[in-house]
Order: structure tokens, then C-alpha cells, then sequence
């Protein structure tokens, strides 16, 4: 029997937490929040992908929306939506709380685990590790412009999985990005993978390699 999927929303406060909810067929110990990135919603068929690898390996999983994109449809997240993200994200933590009572571990793909990294360097105490998805190194064609400003303040264990032709960071770039980081961190790489990781078997790799991660 898999896992039971439901739909979630925590609308008590704002930002409002809208998704889905995964609960493994047995009672699970940790949960795990996951993210999309700027161009998708929580049903991107890589978060699917993922969330139901994870929920078949025993973790309880929240999808959801980011604030951003609960209030428009269609259309990447604008200059002031970044802070009201990293809240929705927090708000998103602390609801998963409520259905396993071990560790919460918290991630995203693309935009959405970059949030995910600045709120963990905000709040080291917020969750128990990271899981990165493509994370967006820099924007395509412009290198120089790296989104790494918060890593030297980053104290929370990180797992990043991305792809070999990632336009938005090469693996060697992301190697020595990632030296920046203080807490433990691993790569893996994912041969022959774009952004969106598509028809990779990245999902089952992401579900045993942060097992092992965060063992």
C-alpha cells in the first residue's frame, strides 16, 4: 500500500501554507518540505517525482505553493517576493511538525531552494538539513553573478543534486561554490541533466543519497 496524499492548507495565518500533503503507509519519524522553482507550482512532475520517492522511502512530505505563487497563476516571482517566500517556507516547516515528530529537513528546486538556503543561514535552528535541487548558481550565459552571498552563513547540512549540462552552474562551478560553505555539504551530480533534471533517475538518486546524507 503507498503512501495517502492529501490535500493541505493552513490558511490560520499569513502567509497561507497550500499544497499537498504524502504520508507514508507506515508512520513515519521525519518529514521533509520541498519547493518549486520560479517557473512551476508544487505540481511540477520533478517535485512529484521526488515527493513520491521520499514517501515511499518512509518520510512524510509536504509539497506546497510559495506565496508568490498562490497569489498569481503564471509568471516568475518579482523583486519583492523573495522575504514573504522564506516566510511561507517557515510556515511551511512548522506545519509539517505537526506530522512526524523526528527531524524536518527542507528544500526546493531552483528558486525555491535557494530560499530555502537564505532562511536556513537566517535560522540555523529551523531545520535539520537541506536538499538542493539545480540549485541556480547564477543565471544562464552570466557567471559573475553569483547567488552565493549567504553560503559563509550557512551552518545547516546541505545536499545538492544537479545536473551535468545545468546552464544556471557547471559542476565545477558549483564545487567551489560550495567550499564556501561552512556546515557539511555533498554534490551529486547527475550525468547528462538540465535545470529541470527530466529523465534522469535523479528523484530515486536525491531519495538515497540524502539517506545516506543525513544517516
Amino acid at each position: 500500500m503507498g503512501a495517502v496524499v492529501e490535500r493541505f492548507v493552513d490558511d490560520t495565518a499569513e502567509p497561507a501554507v497550500r499544497g499537498r500533503l504524502h504520508r507514508p503507509a507506515t508512520p513515519a519519524e521525519d518529514a521533509l518540505v520541498l519547493l518549486h522553482g520560479a517557473g512551476s507550482n508544487c505540481d511540477a512532475p520533478l517535485l512529484v517525482e521526488v515527493v513520491g520517492a521520499f514517501a515511499d522511502a518512509g518520510f512524510t512530505v509536504l509539497r506546497c505553493d510559495l506565496p508568490f505563487r498562490q497569489a498569481r497563476r503564471h509568471g516568475p516571482p518579482g523583486a519583492g517576493d523573495p522575504a514573504r517566500d522564506r516566510e511561507g517556507l517557515r510556515r511551511a516547516v512548522e506545519a509539517a511538525r505537526q506530522f512526524a515528530p523526528g527531524r524536518v529537513f527542507l528544500g526546493g528546486h531552483s528558486y525555491g531552494g535557494r530560499q530555502a538556503t537564505i532562511l536556513a543561514a537566517e535560522d540555523p535552528a529551523l531545520i535539520q538539513g537541506l536538499l538542493l535541487l539545480s540549485y541556480p548558481l547564477h543565471p544562464p550565459r552570466r557567471p559573475a553573478e553569483l547567488r552565493t552571498a549567504h553560503f559563509a552563513r550557512l551552518r545547516t547540512p546541505a545536499l545538492f543534486v544537479h545536473g551535468t549540462r545545468d546552464p544556471f552552474g557547471s559542476i565545477e562551478e558549483m564545487r567551489a561554490a560550495l567550499a564556501l560553505i561552512p556546515a557539511p555539504v555533498e554534490l551529486v551530480a547527475i550525468e547528462g541533466a538540465g535545470h529541470d533534471l527530466g529523465r534522469s533517475g535523479a528523484a530515486q538518486r536525491a531519495v538515497e543519497e540524502f539517506q545516506k546524507f543525513v544517516r
